[in-house]
Formats: structure tokens, sequence, C-alpha cells
């Protein structure tokens, strides 16, 4: 299956977190299973926050990418169109930290989109480390501006 991210087209595929074009960044990787987004990142040591901790950072980053790729995936399958033809940007996130995350532990997020409507959609995002909710975001989301797409 493939990753909603590495569906996109070139030029818009180097965001820090999720880009599979930039060799730096955290190239998380999303996948639409029965209208639900599902993404599982591991933190590395160097994502610390205080010792065996994850950084708070780093989990809004995680959950924004994911939550733009839940956002594509949805619109997408709303269109009628390939999953990838989309790329949306964000407009709003709201995060609560529901619990300290541990280093160490597979970390796992899942997309729900709540409202898909024209150019925008919002979704719910909830980021668990051990099956145990660590995270809860909303975000709403809007189709990316052309002026955003490189010339």
């Amino acid at each position: 299956m493939q990753a909603i991210q590495d569906a996109y087209p070139d030029d818009v595929g180097h965001c820090y977190g999720c880009g599979r074009l930039n060799p730096h960044g955290h190239r998380l990787k999303s996948y639409w299973q029965d209208g639900v987004a599902v993404a599982r990142f591991t933190p590395e040591p160097y994502h610390t926050a205080i010792p065996g901790f994850v950084y708070g950072g780093l989990i809004a980053s995680l959950i924004d990418c994911h939550a733009t790729g839940t956002a594509a995936a949805a619109a997408a399958v709303a269109d009628g169109v390939p999953i990838g033809s989309l790329r949306f940007v964000t407009a709003s996130l709201t995060v609560d930290y529901l619990a300290p995350t541990p280093l160490g532990v597979e970390l796992e997020l899942l997309g729900t989109p709540v409202e898909v409507k024209g150019r925008k959609v919002v979704a719910e995002i909830v980021l668990s480390a051990g099956g145990s909710p660590c995270a809860r975001a909303r975000a709403v989301l809007v189709r990316m501006p052309e002026t955003m797409t490189p010339r």
C-alpha cells in the first residue's frame, strides 16, 4: 500500500515532517484505511524533552503532517480523484497533550475526517504510545493555494 505522502507530486514532496524528498525530515508515512488515516513513527533519542520523554514540538509536527495527509485522502475520496492528487495545508491546529509521551515506543497516529466540504477539511488526530492516548488534536485544513506550488 502506498503512503499518502508518497503519492504527492515531486514539486510538493519536500515537507520537513512528511516529505519523501527531504533527507533531513521525519518522513512520516500515513496510510488510508477504511476512512481513517494511520501512521506510525518511532522517535529517536534526540527527540527528547526530558530524559525518557518525547519533545512536544515533535508531537505537534507529526500531528500537523498526519492531519494534512488525512485531509488529502478524505478530499480525494470525496471528489473521486486519486489519493495524492490534492494537497492541503494547515489553517488551524489545536493540540491537547493528555499524558507524557515516552521515548523508545512506537507512536501511532489515527486521523479521522469529521468534515469534508469544498476546499476545507476538519480532522481529529489521536497520537498514542503503547495503546495509550498521549495527545489529541483538531485541525482545520485547506487546499494548498496555487501560489505555494513551485513554478
